[in-house]
């Protein structure tokens, strides 16, 4: 329910000639919000006949000039001059309502497009349920100019990757795009400038380029530039997201790809006298092919395998093969996938976790699990995870089973940490040293190990 006071804020900002950006910045709420509001009939406080307002409607062209449009002063002059005391909300509707007053705004233009000229793209924040929960969504949305073809998908949040992304499954949902792509100015799409004025950030500039089109700007409070997406908006709020909740990112967006396929495209459009889907026939031969190879969208990054045997990527946990642990590592991230590579070789693949939060994907394989058994079920896990592939550390773990109290799992799986943090040359060259000495404590034993470490990287000598 919105607050009166906010929507006579809203109307007061309109009449003011502010634009809806501006408006939904000024008073912290939606766009959308903004424009059902300004969308309500206005409503009546006194009935007509009070000889009040009929005195203040023959007063009101002389003080509306005198005040030049100032409802503020218009208000004051009423009261002190006049003796006239009337509510603001009134007031206002009162000089909305008798329009003769107000000086005609001068139209912000007309657009028109041919087919294949134009598409135009922007996001809107969305509040919707999702897993049972209510969670804020970026709702992406791509429209032919011509056609009004449209398109819509969700995120968590909307940065460069996912533009990327989005715009190359809206392309491909069109099989084509339009020569010149018209945006707002975001620094999503922006590297700096607006309007005429905007440089195109160099990578989302190779992206255009790739399907052929190129980015555009609009001025600054001339949203009405791109009204062919701004629009839609309001209609995806109303008719889409009204009465539906999803079960997950992935059931949200196959629900909007369907809607716009069923509904949003199909339903015929009084200003083109058919559906955009019936429109799209004409301006299909106009659209540029799309590439016959369209390279995923992927963002690589650089990791080191924890000593868990994970990856950490946007505050999530992906495994990989324990054999990698301390290593450098390329993760790929995709729109649904995360793909893992070393030595030129894929290593792992996950499903990519979508607006989750220290989330974890363990592939079967990755990490052999170390089961408790009972005393006679032979030699414990920890010990069976050391032996057996290097006789230095099979006659070490046979010495430390000897000192250790019972079957010396303590001991084991202490050891067993240490084989999976450390490098395999320190350790098994730490491993001989101490078995050469006898050195059981497992804390010293760590200290060697990490000497041959540090000598590793602090080695500068010059091989002679």
């Amino acid at each position: 329910m919105i607050a009166e006071e906010l929507r006579q804020a809203i109307r007061v900002l309109k009449a003011q000639g502010r634009p809806l950006r501006e408006i939904s910045r000024t008073l912290k709420v939606s766009r959308n919000t903004v424009r059902r509001v300004l969308r309500e009939p206005p409503q009546s406080e006194t009935p007509a006949e009070d000889p009040r307002i009929q005195a203040i409607v023959a007063l009101l062209p002389e003080l509306y000039r005198d005040c030049k449009g100032n409802a503020v002063r218009i208000g004051e002059v009423l009261r002190d001059t006049h003796r006239i005391e009337i509510a603001y909300s009134t007031l206002t509707r009162l000089i909305r309502e008798h329009t003769e007053l107000r000086t005609p705004k001068k139209r912000s233009g007309i657009y028109t497009f041919g087919p294949g000229e134009e598409m135009q793209h922007d996001t809107s924040p969305h509040r919707l349920i999702l897993g049972g929960k209510r969670v804020n969504a970026q709702c992406a949305s791509l429209i032919l100019a011509y056609c009004r073809m449209l398109f819509i998908a969700y995120y968590p949040r909307f940065t460069r990757f996912e533009a990327k992304a989005f715009l190359s499954a809206a392309l491909q949902f069109f099989d084509g795009a339009a020569r010149r792509c018209v945006i707002d100015n975001t620094s999503v799409i922006l590297a700096g400038g607006s309007g005429a004025n905007a440089l195109i950030a160099p990578e989302m500039e190779a992206f255009g380029e790739l399907f052929g089109f190129e980015f555009m700007a609009h001025a600054i409070n001339h949203s009405d530039r791109k009204g062919r997406i701004e629009r839609p908006f309001s209609h995806v709020e109303n008719n889409f997201l009204a009465g539906r909740t999803f079960s997950d990112w992935t059931d949200l967006n196959a629900q909007a790809r369907a809607w716009c396929e069923q509904v949003a495209n199909a339903k015929p459009k009084r200003v083109l006298g058919m559906s955009p889907q019936a429109a799209y026939v004409m301006e299909k031969a106009h659209l540029l092919a799309l590439p016959a190879y369209i390279p995923p969208v992927t963002e690589i990054h650089y990791r080191v395998v924890d000593c868990y045997g994970f990856v950490h990527l946007d505050t999530n946990r992906y495994s990989v093969p324990e054999r990698w642990v301390g290593k450098k590592v390329a993760v790929h991230k995709r729109p649904e996938q995360v793909l893992v590579y070393a030595d030129r070789q894929q290593i792992a693949a996950h499903p990519r976790l979508i607006g989750q939060r220290q989330g974890e994907q363990r592939a079967p394989g990755h990490h052999p699990r170390l089961e408790r058994r009972r005393p006679s079920a032979g030699p414990a896990p920890q010990e069976q995870a050391l032996t057996g592939r290097d006789p230095r550390l099979d006659a070490y773990v046979a010495a430390l089973k000897k000192r250790a109290p019972g079957r010396g799992v303590g001991k084991l799986r202490r050891l067993l940490e240490l084989k999976r943090t450390y490098p395999a040359e320190p350790f098994l060259a730490a491993i001989e040293q101490a078995l050469r000495y006898g050195l059981f404590d497992l804390a010293r034993l760590e200290r060697l190990i990490l000497e041959r470490v540090a000598g590793d990287f602090f080695d500068l000598e010059e091989e002679s």
